[in-house]
């Protein structure tokens, strides 16, 4: 007597048939994304500020090195930061974690922001 055991799934059933997808409640995602919109956004608008040129006016950015470091520099962190704002959780953990640690950063972001500004 042979048994035969095989590993993958019957024919005719998608691969991952057999694991359970973890759902995520529609106000536990809104919530999240939210939070994670709100606390981007914010650090969106803070490394804009603290990366603008000390001078009057943008044009003016090549008259100092330091100015046009500080520009160059900052660009390539609001592409970095923009990049990960479409970047969403992928599980239901992910989502959660952004509420927990959206409810915290969140006022200390905006409390920052307001203090740069």
């Amino acid at each position: 007597m042979t048994i035969k055991i095989s590993t993958q799934a019957p024919r005719g059933t998608a691969p991952d048939a057999g694991r359970s997808r973890s759902t995520v409640p529609a106000r536990l995602r809104i919530a999240a994304i939210l939070l994670y919109a709100i606390f981007i956004g914010v650090l969106l608008a803070v490394t804009v500020r603290v990366s603008s040129p000390q001078n009057e006016s943008i044009w003016s950015v090549y008259e100092t090195p330091g100015d046009l470091i500080r520009l160059a520099l900052g660009f390539g962190v609001c592409l970095w930061i923009l990049f990960h704002l479409f970047m969403l959780p992928k599980d239901a953990e992910g989502y959660r974690t952004w509420i927990y640690l959206g409810m915290i950063v969140v006022p200390f972001a905006l409390l920052l922001a307001f203090a740069i500004w």
